[in-house]
């Protein structure tokens, strides 16, 4: 049997922990003290190198940039496009420092050149000095690659406090950005971004407009629907090294959405034929700038609008305020003759004018103390010749028979005074004095297109009533097969009457006998219009030379404006200046539209031709 009694002098009791109890406590201390220990050790002594290992590595959030919607005819062509491209930014308080990597890699070349095991101090400090010295090397070369000033962006990393960030160049293409990358340059980084691309340049500048470097809407329809255009950035997390580079993406947080397609009523062939002709008139011309607005007659779609001189949107160093204004909707002019056949409008719907009246004219006609003139005495003249020899005093005659409110009207219901709502920045309202304070001799002239003004577009938009039988339409930079603003402003019989005898001002006799265009029959309208000086009258040969036509007049499809600015070179009427441009830019249009001749004679000849 075994005996558990004590001894005598035994410390030792059954149950008695107490020696475990201390072997544990000395062990929970030591680990404590380790842990304080390795904490110290690492937010004391090793904090730097943990700061620049951290640096080397992290996660950061990018904005993953949308492409812009291409803007195109009304064909698919297009006329603007986003390509990608590359941008440079720099941290100069990144680029001041030394990497670590860097560093010890010098190092490590330092102690094989010196064959030492260690470095000391001074050695050190050299190695710090040559990384340094071959950083600013790499930032030399990176300023020659970049075309940038030499020193720029070393003097933003030689400040005492140097900056954050800065871009560098921006915009720049791949291989550019692949040379740079080369440099692994830490502080320096690539952002992928797009550039607006305008592959019409200068033929559709006025129209299209351009962005800015962030990619955001100037001018033009690039402003108007710059909030459909621009589409919604995405955003990611990437994980970068201490260079700045993407080592991993690591999350989609946000997919970009892509800006919408912007399809425009612009036909680009007819567009092309538009700037092409107007530079050449104006160039021959020696003209100040011209305009042309070509509108489709049957749901007043604009299919091409020129401007010169023009401006290559892609080239940055062109784009100086108002050289890129588009005159022919911001621009207004006094519209002379042009106006002519939309009073015999007035009057025949009216009934102030029968159609088979004659007017006396003599040359000169006094009214209200001012004198009306024609350019040569026509004698008797009929509504037809009227038009046809554009004379100021008979249609002076006829607004005379109307009442002021009723031509006053006539006028407003056509658009004029009232903005076209094409939605164009900064669009031309134009103006037309308020019927009760017209006098006689204000009534007289207005007859004939002075005493107020409209733009080019507005004036074309007004011819659309005389094209499509008496329906006024709304005009339109978006293609739409329908007008859904389209309203009856006279009567289909006034209208096929005055087509009628404007296609006589096409005729050898007429004055836009330059204007014809073989196998078509056409209607249209000159004007030569002094320029206003202001308070002192009207400028000394200083003229707007105008013609506005409809083809074909027998049953129509287009509409078109010339405006030339200042023709200097000796010929100035609209018949001799504009009335040529019209009839090249309208032959090729009604080629190019498969539009069938209505003129058989000259029909074999037509068919000879290639559409350009």
């Amino acid at each position: 049997m075994i005996d558990f009694r004590l001894k005598r002098g035994s410390r030792e009791i059954p149950g008695d922990y107490s020696k475990r109890r201390k072997v544990l406590l000395v062990f929970m201390s030591l680990c404590a003290f380790a842990l304080v220990g390795r904490a110290a050790y690492l937010q004391v002594v090793s904090k730097g190198f943990l700061e620049k290992q951290g640096d080397m590595r992290h996660i950061d959030v990018l904005v993953t940039p949308a492409y812009r919607g291409m803007i195109v005819d009304r064909n698919g062509e297009p006329l603007a496009v986003s390509a990608p491209v590359d941008t440079i930014t720099v941290n100069p308080r990144l680029l001041q420092q030394v990497d670590i990597r860097e560093l010890a890699k010098k190092e490590l070349e330092l102690r094989k050149q010196w064959r030492v095991k260690k470095l000391d101090e001074r050695q050190k400090q050299q190695a710090v000095a040559l990384c340094r010295e071959e950083k600013m090397a790499a930032i030399a070369e990176m300023e020659k690659i970049l075309g940038l000033p030499p020193g720029k962006v070393s003097h933003w990393v030689n400040q005492e406090k140097p900056k954050g960030f800065a871009y560098v160049a921006r915009q720049i293409p791949p291989n550019e950005a692949a040379r740079v990358r080369e440099l692994k340059l830490a502080g320096v980084d690539i952002l992928r971004e797009f550039k607006r691309f305008y592959p019409a340049s200068e033929v559709s500048a006025h129209l299209v407009g351009f962005t800015d470097k962030q990619d955001k809407g100037q001018e033009g329809l690039e402003a108007i629907y710059e909030s459909s255009l621009k589409g919604i950035p995405g955003k990611k997390t990437v994980l970068k090294d201490g260079s700045g580079n993407v080592i991993a993406d690591l999350k989609n947080i946000q997919e970009p959405v892509n800006g919408k397609t912007l399809q425009l009523s612009i036909d680009q062939r007819l567009q092309y034929l538009a700037y092409r002709e107007l530079q050449q008139a104006v160039t021959e011309h020696q003209a100040k700038s011209g305009v042309l607005v070509m509108l489709d007659a049957k749901n007043g779609e604009i299919l091409a609008v020129a401007n010169q001189p023009s401006f290559n949107p892609n080239n940055r160093a062109e784009l100086i305020e108002g050289r890129y204004r588009n005159r022919a909707f911001t621009e207004v002019y006094e519209p002379g003759s042009t106006v002519k056949p939309l009073v015999v409008a007035a009057g025949l719907e009216g009934g102030y004018v029968k159609p088979n009246d004659v007017f006396y004219t003599r040359g000169v006609f006094p009214v209200g103390g001012h004198v009306v003139r024609d350019v040569h005495n026509y004698g008797t003249l009929d509504l037809t010749h009227v038009i046809k020899k554009s004379s100021n005093i008979a249609v002076a005659q006829m607004s005379l028979r109307m009442p002021p409110k009723y031509l006053w009207s006539f006028y407003k219901n056509l658009g004029f005074g009232a903005f076209a709502n094409v939605g164009f920045p900064h669009e031309a309202k134009g103006g037309i004095l308020d019927y009760r304070r017209w006098r006689d001799f204000d009534r007289a002239v207005v007859a004939f297109g002075y005493s107020f003004n409209a733009s080019a577009l507005q004036l074309a938009r007004a011819y659309t009533a005389l094209a499509d039988d008496g329906i006024l339409h709304s005009v339109s930079l978006l293609k739409r097969d329908a007008d859904p603003d389209a309203k009856r402003v006279f009567s289909a019989k006034t209208a096929k009457r005055v087509r009628a005898m404007m296609e006589t001002v096409i005729s050898k006799d007429g004055t836009a006998y330059q204007a014809k265009v073989d196998g078509y029959s056409v209607a249209g309208k000159t004007g030569t219009v002094k320029k206003s000086a202001g308070r002192s009258g009207y400028a000394d040969k200083k003229y707007f030379s105008v013609f506005a036509g409809i083809a074909p007049a027998k049953n129509p499809r287009l509409v078109m404006v010339v405006i030339v600015d200042e023709p200097s070179a000796g010929k100035y009427y609209g018949g001799l200046v504009s009335a040529p441009v019209f009839s090249k830019v309208m032959a090729g249009a009604l080629r190019a539209m498969d539009i069938p001749p209505d003129q058989e004679e000259t029909m074999p000849v037509l068919l000879t031709q290639k559409v350009p």
